[in-house]
């Protein structure tokens, strides 16, 4: 083992025991550390405790040797680098050619970001502060995002351009996560508006008309201990970075606030319990697992009791949910919520930013509805367009800026419409802006986004693919989508009624996953399932164990028929194994007598493919 020397700060390698194999080479590690990281037998460096590969058994890599991409204080040599670029080429090229459980597209057919963007890799691009102010650091594509800025706000039906002159027209920036930083920003101003802390561009003198302005005017905020407590709503179903940003934020959740002041009064539940979500919509037919759209009549019921204490309601709604693909009905839900707020004082009321200047107050909404459209805000749009021209016989809800009572929305670009890696965009009025902590001079714009430095690719790619695909383009891609889930929900169903075995096959309106039984691990490894424990509709106290695949641009039939091929097989799922075992010995029975002819072949695949990668690398070597 190693130890830290209290004299000198520097790792003493104790009875040279310390010879962990370590890269390309396996060499012992000490004996790869130059005489710069060394004195004597002491290093300026920290040693390996273990061999990594024998510690990061979670990773996926089966089809990767790790050890070539292990790192040595030496530069690898040409063709150790050649070796382990191969090692990653092969690795992600097999799992696109399979790429079925996830919300991302796997390849991009439709778009060439490589050959056309791909001289951006070797310099900086750097879009820190505010996207509509250049500021000091000339090596950014701010002009690129504000023009993608401008064409969401469009699709959008925000005011545009972004005009410091007009608070309702648009203020957004390109994330530099994905919608996660878009639903902790949208969290943090959401929760500082509502406390009642400061506007960046100076609050509204007079009340919004389209909120109900005639109904302004009296001030609930002045003896209610509760009036700049907001507190927070989100449906079972919500992301996870939901709960997470919450947190992060020191938000308290509805079911937190409940247990802690008002135990035993959930209006909800039959003993009065508190859940920490709101409840979704329950199963149906159509839905065992329910359909994923929060239910409207629990999230009244309990935003009228909160709000009858003068709490402001920080909602948050999901159009595209992760797992089942749900829209929540926004329009419907602010329809019905409206009415509470006004009744309650919430719909506008008058703030004092600054107690010490009694002239600095402003016309707020004491609550704040969040969109996170990670996947559904981005192509929504043109799902309303095919249905207006006659394409479609469906469309989604009306969730944008259309709507006088939404505050903020969110999408992932990496999602849709699809891009190398996660970014996104956060959008909201300017008239909803807080004022940052701080406006630090040397980088010459305001410090209104939630990361310094911003990555100035990313505006880049999605800028290119809103230059290369038109309005018609997106229309027939989301449409193509739609086909594709339609036709998989098909394929799935079928296969549960040849194999006599219930799989719990189900999707909901307008999503582009399929929900069904889990898959043996391999299959679920193969195709980047992603899976999920559901409470039973018909057992109580019992969980099932689904898996969903996603349709997206990079799907097609033939994909489908190959995943339902697979699935076929008696050893795919393994409640429909056991079974088989039972029946195998059973005279006369059809599955004892074929049942078994196609064993192994799931698990025989998997070999193959790893066969197959070490053996393309070998060849391209």
């Amino acid at each position: 083992m190693c130890e830290i020397t209290s004299e000198e700060g520097m790792y003493k390698d104790v009875n040279n025991q310390n010879v962990v194999p370590y890269g390309p080479n396996r060499k012992g590690w000490q004996e790869q550390i130059p005489t710069l990281a060394k004195k004597g037998d002491k290093y300026f460096v920290s040693p390996p405790q273990a061999d990594p590969n024998d510690i990061y058994g979670g990773l996926k890599v089966e089809l990767l040797d790790s050890t070539d991409l292990q790192l040595l204080p030496r530069a690898l040599t040409e063709a150790e680098r050649k070796r382990a670029l191969l090692r990653v080429e092969t690795h992600e090229e097999l799992y696109a050619e399979t790429y079925l459980g996830q919300q991302n597209q796997s390849v991009f057919l439709d778009v060439d970001f490589q050959t056309h963007l791909s001289r951006y890799m070797n310099t900086l691009l750097n879009n820190i502060g505010d996207p509509f102010i250049s500021g000091s650091l000339g090596k950014n594509t701010k002009f690129a995002e504000c023009a993608v800025l401008d064409y969401y706000a469009s699709l959008w039906n925000a005011r545009w351009p972004s005009d410091p002159k007009d608070p309702d027209s648009h203020w957004g920036y390109v994330l530099s996560m994905g919608s996660t930083e878009g639903n902790l920003y949208s969290l943090l101003q959401g929760r500082d508006y509502l406390k009642g802390r400061p506007l960046h561009e100076g609050g509204q003198k007079v009340p919004d008309r389209e909120l109900g302005g005639e109904t302004a005017g009296a001030d609930h905020t002045i003896d209610n201990p509760n009036a700049f407590r907001p507190i927070a709503f989100f449906s079972e179903d919500r992301h996870y970075s939901i709960l997470k940003a919450l947190r992060a934020m020191e938000i308290p959740a509805y079911g937190d606030v409940g247990a802690a002041e008002y135990p035993g009064q959930c209006p909800i539940t039959e003993d009065g319990h508190w859940p920490l979500n709101v409840p979704s919509l329950g199963p149906d037919g159509a839905h065992p697992v329910g359909c994923g759209v929060v239910d409207i009549d629990k999230l009244e019921t309990l935003v009228e009791f909160f709000a009858a204490r003068g709490h402001p309601i920080l909602l948050v709604l999901t159009v595209g949910t992760t797992f089942k693909g749900a829209h929540d009905p926004v329009d419907d839900i602010g329809k019905r919520l409206m009415p509470i707020f006004r009744r309650h004082g919430l719909a506008q009321r008058r703030v004092w930013a600054d107690p010490a200047h009694p002239a600095h107050w402003d016309w707020r909404t004491g609550f704040w509805i969040h969109v996170d459209g990670a996947l559904g805000a981005a192509y929504l749009p043109f799902l309303e367009m095919a249905y207006h021209a006659g394409e479609t016989a469906q469309r989604g809800p009306v969730f944008d800026f259309r709507l006088p009572y939404i505050h903020s929305l969110v999408m992932s670009g990496h999602k849709w419409p699809g891009t190398p890696w996660p970014t996104g965009i956060y959008m909201t009025k300017r008239k909803y802006l807080i004022k940052p902590p701080e406006d630090p001079d040397y980088i010459g714009a305001p410090d209104t986004t939630f990361a310094g430095s911003r990555n100035g690719l990313s505006p880049l790619l999605l800028w290119w693919y809103a230059a290369v695909m038109s309005y018609d383009a997106q229309v027939e891609r989301i449409l193509h989508c739609q086909r594709i889930a339609e036709y998989a929900e098909r394929r799935l169903r079928e296969l549960s009624d040849v194999l006599q075995f219930d799989l719990w096959v189900q999707r909901s309106p307008l999503s582009l996953s399929i929900l069904f039984r889990k898959p043996n691990d391999a299959i679920t490894s193969t195709y980047s399932l992603s899976t999920q424990y559901v409470p039973s509709p018909d057992r109580r106290g019992e969980w099932r164990n689904y898996a969903h695949i996603y349709c997206m641009g990079s799907v097609d039939e033939q994909l489908i028929d190959r995943f339902v091929e697979e699935l076929s097989e008696p050893e795919a799922f393994p409640e429909m194994a056991a079974e088989e075992m039972e029946l195998k010995h059973t005279p006369g029975s059809e599955r004892s007598r074929h049942g078994n002819d196609r064993c192994g072949r799931t698990e025989d695949s998997v070999c193959a493919r790893q066969r197959g990668g070490d053996k393309a690398v070998n060849n391209l070597l």
